[in-house]
């Protein structure tokens, strides 16, 4: 007796420290409470029973008001528990079964026996089967080993549980057992009679994994290696800024759900993280900067950002310097008035080609030379000025003699006439892809070379546009 005295406050001990129902998730449960044993069950030979009465609670029941026993089980899988029962109790009523009276059966006070019981049973829940959340009734078979007072014996048992959940891990629990004996009389302190254990308790489930320690067991735990919070189902939430870690583009640092959980301090709707000038509120496309001018540059790359600008030209309007309505970027000529039609340049007017060559025909060369007479050079000069101002206008400058002479001859000398124009025009500042020379002799004429006067005429240089 005093080892199972032992047994049942260990069991109790074990009860204390139940806080969490028994399933996969919760694996263990203890329950405990009141018993009662009734040991009313009529028999013929020990093998056949009959249940008389069995529920009459004042005449069979012996009745332990007390915590009287404890059960400690485990779920092993697929709705079924093993579980170790510890009671006690006080026989004052003993049944005998008296074929020779009315009812077959006399009940009277053994003496007070001590009674106690260990007992091992595997249970089926059906709780899972009915899909529900409180409801939770059981079956049971196994065995144990009964003493009643200086009696002790085996016994096999079978039974029926039902749990009540009414908390989360807590139910009301209800029972009863058949302890089927195997002693062929009924003799008080001999025999360990077939009797019915019955029980009234509460049942804790508890034994959930919580592998990170965050008070939400891991079956319920989103993230259940990292501590977290309820309200994100056991996920963290690092800045605390009421968005989980997994949706925030900015888990450290505290934020608002409108930028996916990054501040954004200015208030422009670009999160500080991608915002590159994070004190000044700006425009998203820009990376949160501003653009004063509205010209698509921020005001910090912005060479003129009071000034709506090109951001070709660093945020600057292009300039017009000749004022021709021809942006000098598009401008050949930009310092020089010109049309749009010859882009910003000035256009060769005929006026301008005629004075071209009134001074091209006061060119003097010494005889039968390419050399220039001292008063030639304020012409080449006068030339040059107008030239410069058509800086992309091209020429031709053609060389010509009356026909004095041989032919070949007068052909080199108009050549070379005309190549030594070219070259004072260029050593004069006109570009020289903008020149081209050519001799013809006295192969085109424009007076006759008979007289004195038409020779003259006929020794000539002609200057031509180029179009």
């Amino acid at each position: 007796m005093k080892h199972l005295n032992k047994l049942f406050a260990g069991a109790l001990l074990l009860a204390g420290f139940a806080a969490n129902a028994q399933d996969s998730t919760n694996p263990w449960a203890v329950s405990f409470g009141a018993n009662a044993i009734d040991t009313k069950i009529s028999m013929k030979g020990n093998d056949h029973l009959r249940f008389e009465q069995m529920y009459n609670v004042s005449e069979n029941f012996n009745i332990s008001p007390t915590v009287s026993y404890v059960s400690v089980a485990k779920n092993v899988g697929d709705n079924f528990s093993f579980g170790l029962t510890g009671s006690f109790n006080k026989i004052t009523k003993w049944a005998t079964h008296t074929p020779e009276t009315k009812n077959n059966y006399v009940v009277t006070n053994p003496g007070d026996l001590d009674y106690y019981g260990v007992d091992a049973a595997i249970t089926y829940s059906f709780k899972s089967l009915l899909k529900s959340k409180w409801f939770d009734p059981t079956l049971n078979l196994g065995g144990g080993y009964t003493f009643f007072g200086d009696a002790s014996a085996g016994t096999v048992n079978a039974g029926w549980g039902l749990n009540l959940w009414f908390a989360k891990n807590i139910a009301l629990t209800l029972g009863s057992t058949l302890k089927y004996g195997f002693d062929d009389s009924r003799v008080s302190n001999l025999d360990v009679p077939t009797h019915i254990f019955h029980q009234a308790g509460l049942k804790f489930q508890f034994g959930a994994k919580d592998s990170d320690d965050d008070g939400i067991i891991d079956a319920e735990d989103a993230c259940p290696e990292v501590k977290g919070l309820a309200a994100f189902k056991g996920c963290p939430d690092t800045d605390l800024d009421g968005i989980q870690d997994s949706a925030d583009a900015c888990p450290e640092v505290a934020g608002t759900p409108e930028m996916n959980g990054c501040p954004d301090q200015d208030g422009d709707t670009v999160a500080d993280k991608d915002d590159a000038c994070i004190d000044v509120a700006g425009l998203p496309v820009l990376k949160g900067c501003p653009d004063a001018d509205g010209d698509g540059i921020a005001d910090q790359n912005d060479k003129c950002p009071t000034v709506k600008g090109e951001k070709a030209n660093s945020g600057c309007p292009w300039p017009d310097t000749d004022g021709d309505k021809v942006l000098d970027k598009d401008d050949k000529c930009p310092t020089v008035a010109g049309t749009v039609a010859n882009n910003g340049c000035p256009e060769v007017s005929e006026d301008t080609m005629k004075k071209l060559n009134d001074y091209a025909k006061t060119i003097l060369f010494d005889t039968a030379k390419s050399s220039f007479q001292k008063q030639t050079y304020p012409v080449l000069q006068a030339i040059v000025a107008i030239l410069k101002e058509y800086p992309t206008a091209k020429f031709a400058l053609e060389g010509h003699t009356d026909s004095d002479g041989k032919d070949a001859a007068n052909l080199v000398l108009s050549q070379t006439r005309a190549a030594a124009v070219r070259s004072f025009l260029i050593d004069n500042g006109i570009a020289a892809d903008r020149l081209t020379s050519e001799g013809f002799g006295e192969a085109k004429p424009v007076a006759t070379n008979a007289t004195k006067a038409g020779k003259a005429q006929n020794r000539r240089v002609e200057v031509k546009l180029v179009k």
